[in-house]
């Protein structure tokens, strides 16, 4: 085995001495080594296998003081920008706040767009949630409508 050193603030290191108390675990290094374990686990299972389109909700809470990370989040989704159907930003305090975005396109590039943000320094909690979709390419009307539309069809699992 390897050793490595990570850094860590006092909330989560509380919260990963409780998960050894309460697991019984013989110590952080087996609680990180297991809890590493699922979540890579996880990212594999919800990593998309087949190129598909999909509709997805990512939020994030990010610390405001981190320097540059909210100019370069929001420069990261604009160099995204056919990926990206809507976003909201919620100001949680002084340091943080809570965006949401709603994206829509090629699962593999929403899911790596995800990933990417999710995983920036600075990002404290992130989750994407995807939906696959099949566009309904006829156009109609309804009634006295005046612009055609087109309908996002979710797919069956």
């Amino acid at each position: 085995m390897k050793r490595i050193t990570i850094t860590l603030d006092e909330e989560l290191l509380d919260a990963i001495d409780a998960r050894v108390a309460s697991h019984g675990y013989q110590g952080r290094s087996e609680a990180l080594r297991d809890l590493l374990r699922t979540g890579l686990l996880d990212s594999r299972q919800h990593a998309p296998q087949e190129t598909t389109t999909c509709l997805a909700t990512l939020s994030w809470v990010f610390d405001h003081t981190t320097r540059d990370l909210a100019q370069h989040l929001s420069r990261l989704l604009h160099r995204h920008h056919s990926l990206v159907h809507s976003t909201l930003e919620v100001l949680l305090d002084h340091e943080h706040s809570m965006s949401v975005a709603v994206l829509k396109g090629e699962s593999q590039s929403v899911h790596a767009l995800g990933e990417r943000i999710i995983s920036e320094r600075g990002v404290r909690h992130g989750r994407l949630f995807m939906v696959p979709i099949d566009a309904d390419v006829e156009e109609h009307r309804h009634g006295d409508q005046l612009e055609p539309h087109t309908h996002w069809r979710v797919r069956d699992k």
